[in-house]
């Protein structure tokens, strides 16, 4: 992302390598604040309830009328636990509680960092938001592979199914590129 103007005078930055530093970052020319930009974090959650997994979908792009798990940016001053469970409630009504961690992908390409859990819902009191137009459960057999709106979110998806037949959800470290 480009850095056009400092944030804390509003001149224009360049980009230079900091002293100290070895990476190329955006300069403000007048102040000399360094301005930093780093991969977004990205949390959500895998919801389950008897043995179906809860999917939402998106009511705004990107991806809109697709199907994804309930996930969205992590906030300032929050922990990656509370950001998915923020965001599996904007976009599903619902609450859950977190199982366990078990996937982080490295989305390089577009700087960004998923973080999924696995959670159990705690009611079967779900529903649409304004960000999905639509929420609901499904079998494996039953899944929209076809309008998954991120190849993150398919991949999450097998994978899971594939454990689940094993028993076993080991946390796992993935490269998305």
């Amino acid at each position: 992302m480009e850095i056009k103007f400092c944030a804390a005078c509003g001149s224009r930055t360049e980009q230079r390598i900091p002293p100290d530093d070895d990476h190329v970052r955006f300069v403000c020319t007048k102040c000399g604040l360094v301005h930093y930009s780093n991969p977004k974090m990205v949390v959500g959650c895998i919801p389950e309830l008897n043995g179906q997994v809860l999917l939402c979908k998106r009511n705004i792009e990107p991806q809109k009328g697709k199907w994804t798990l309930p996930a969205g940016y992590l906030e300032n001053g929050e922990s990656v636990q509370d950001g998915a469970l923020r965001e599996t409630r904007e976009e599903t009504m619902v609450d859950v509680r977190i199982i366990d961690p078990y996937r982080l992908f490295n989305i390089v390409f577009v700087d960004q960092i998923y973080f999924m859990f696995r959670a159990n819902l705690l009611s079967d009191k779900f529903g649409p938001t304004k960000e999905s137009i639509d929420v609901r459960l499904f079998d494996e057999k039953n899944i929209p592979w076809d309008s998954i709106a991120f190849e993150v979110i398919k991949q999450t998806l097998e994978h899971y199914f594939k454990d689940r037949e094993k028993g076993k959800f080991p946390f796992k470290i993935f490269d998305l590129r």
